[in-house]
């Protein structure tokens, strides 16, 4: 794919004189030399893509009408402009005298829009289509599914529940067909990481809906929340539960969401949405779509890691931004509402209870696992009770419970959050490592035997730790006596004074 400048020019001159000497008085020299491409208008509607609405507002009424709402219009960019190929591309297909793909990628949305484009590809968001080899597509694909959805791409058959689930939010491999069809089990598709089939990775319309392509509408939690939401990741009802969603929620007529410019404390000033706090312009920072920038904790994994750690896992350009650049970028956001001393604050608090959970049942968890797996009756992910255990206890849980508290969320940071985690640490991880550990010593296996032996030594070490002894009943008699005083001193003041 080309810059916008060498895709204007280089229309065939018979098909379009007219938009070639247009551009060539409004580009000069940008319309003879490659540029980098960036946003700009064109003097006319061209004639292949006036060629297309003819057509398509009548088949296609309500594209029309969204494409008529966008900036796109209003700059004279159409469909041939978005939809244009070259003949070599693998998606490339001839349609009424024109070479066009269906698919609109972020190559192509870089001819004009190369700033963020190239943002949006050092994002974790671009990759998100890379979750098809990891143990969550292993779920949708074996465990959830089946080889019965046929598809030309796909002879030997794929799951329903990838292409439905999985692939829908973190995109699929779309394959393309003979002719530049693209095969049904990858298309439609707009997750955010698709992959596609000119070797970029992402779609701009998962936040930009097309036709519209709307900016107020990326702006608005909802969009997000097509994504992340649910037991695992579940930030728009997080949201939706903070002080910041309930603000939201009822100010929205005041959010000025389609202004173009749209900085914080400047343009409105009622409510933070999730694009606020992780994209939009402030009065120092610009517009970023690398929405790891502003993080200080990635809390994806099952331990807490700080976002470069993860960038460099990526080979993405982060891994050279330093958390606590991160986190100052971040601030700077939070100062336009808050106070400095409140936002110190919260980041206390948002550490301290990040450190807890990383180190009370995560270190732990990962190191007894890790430890239970010899003895586990199947080798296969999720064969075993304790799989499903262990994970639903890091993925969802600790998932919810470190979301919960980085945006505001009481509920989610300890009933969704800390108390599943305790609950099911204690209730189930435990018992099933014992009962592991009691098989494999009786099982008359010398490997497992030992095995056994190392996990009931790492058992019992991380059972004997202060955080965790009040579990086989060596609570510290000073925490015994710290829980009565506050029990007393409790029933004391809600009882109108009398003595419990």
């Amino acid at each position: 794919m080309r810059p916008i400048s060498q895709l204007v020019v280089s229309f065939p001159a018979a098909r379009h004189p007219a938009l070639r000497a247009a551009a060539a008085a409004l580009l000069g020299a940008a319309a003879i030399q490659p540029a980098a491409g960036q946003a700009i208008g064109l003097p006319a509607i061209s004639e292949a893509s006036a060629e297309c609405i003819n057509c398509h507002r009548k088949t296609d009424p309500v594209i029309y009408q969204q494409w008529g709402d966008s900036k796109h219009f209003r700059g004279n960019v159409g469909c041939y402009e978005c939809h244009a190929a070259e003949k070599g591309d693998p998606d490339a297909m001839e349609h009424y005298g024109l070479t066009i793909a269906t698919l609109v990628t972020p190559k192509d949305c870089a001819r004009c829009h190369s700033r963020e484009t190239a943002e949006f590809a050092s994002s974790h968001h671009s990759k998100g289509g890379r979750i098809l080899g990891s143990l969550d597509n292993h779920l949708a694909e074996i465990v959830e599914g089946d080889r019965r959805f046929i598809s030309p791409a796909f002879p030997g058959g794929v799951s329903a529940a990838a292409v439905s689930g999985c692939w829908q939010c973190h995109g699929s491999e779309v394959k393309v067909l003979a002719g530049g069809k693209l095969d049904p089990a990858t298309w439609p598709n707009s997750g955010i990481g698709r992959l596609n089939p000119d070797g970029s990775e992402g779609s701009c319309n998962a936040c930009h809906t097309r036709h519209s392509f709307s900016a107020a509408q990326a702006r608005h939690p909802n969009t997000c929340g097509k994504c992340h939401l649910g037991p695992d990741h579940p930030q728009k009802e997080i949201y939706e539960e903070s002080k910041h969603g309930i603000l939201f929620f009822a100010n929205v007529d005041k959010m000025n969401l389609d202004n173009n410019k749209w900085i914080v404390g400047e343009d409105y000033w009622a409510a933070p949405t999730c694009a606020t706090c992780h994209m939009s312009a402030t009065k120092s920072q610009p517009v970023t779509h690398d929405i790891g920038l502003r993080i200080s904790w990635n809390n994806r994994p099952a331990l807490s890691i700080r976002p470069e750690e993860s960038d460099a896992k990526m080979n993405l350009p982060g891994k050279d931004v330093p958390w606590q650049m991160r986190r100052a970028k971040m601030q700077e956001v939070c100062l336009n509402c808050h106070s400095k001393p409140w936002v110190d604050n919260f980041y206390v608090q948002y550490d301290a209870f990040v450190e807890q959970y990383n180190e009370k049942f995560a270190r732990p968890g990962l190191d007894l696992y890790a430890l239970a797996k010899p003895l586990r009756a199947s080798p296969d992910e999720f064969a075993n009770s304790i799989d499903w255990s262990w994970y639903e206890i890091w993925h969802h849980e600790g998932r919810r419970a470190r979301h919960g508290v980085s945006m505001f969320a009481p509920d989610y940071a300890h009933w969704h959050g800390s108390y599943e985690v305790a609950k099911h640490f204690y209730t189930r991880f435990i018992p099933e490592l014992q009962e592991l550990i009691e098989k494999g010593k009786t099982s008359g296996n010398a490997d497992k035997v030992k095995a056994a032996e190392t996990l009931e030594k790492k058992l019992d070490e991380v059972l004997n730790r202060s955080d965790h002894q009040w579990y086989i009943g060596k609570m510290d008699a000073a925490e015994k006596e710290r829980r009565k005083k506050a029990a007393d001193e409790f029933k004391q003041r809600y009882s109108g004074g009398a003595k419990p």
